[in-house]
């Protein structure tokens, strides 16, 4: 069953949302080489607490690529782009899913 990582945290004092997107790019670039990542979101709310959704294959799938994002990734920009004690992560298995269909009338 596909599963939901939902990751909130803020960014470090300064920063802006396009400033951590760019911080991003090794990151979205290792995410996409994964065999059981489905689809990425980043969003921002109004309070300025940053949402990053990721869609895996698996709850297993999630965590397992999430420890070894930050051993293979430890040097990436993005873990200073974050304020590190706002962070609250999960990982759940979908229940539900609505899709549209393909063809719309």
């Amino acid at each position: 069953m596909d599963a939901i990582e939902v990751t909130t945290f803020k960014l470090t004092s300064g920063l802006t949302i396009d400033d951590f997107v760019a911080a991003n790019a090794d990151v979205d670039a290792w995410l996409l080489r994964q065999p059981s990542f489905v689809s990425r979101r980043i969003a921002q709310r109004g309070d300025g607490v940053v949402v990053d959704l990721l869609i895996w294959a698996s709850v297993r799938d999630g965590e397992t690529a999430a420890a070894r994002l930050m051993d293979e990734l430890a040097a990436s920009p993005v873990h200073a782009a974050i304020d590190q004690f706002t962070v609250s992560w999960t990982v759940s298995t979908v229940h539900h899913r609505l899709l549209p269909s393909a063809t719309k009338r």
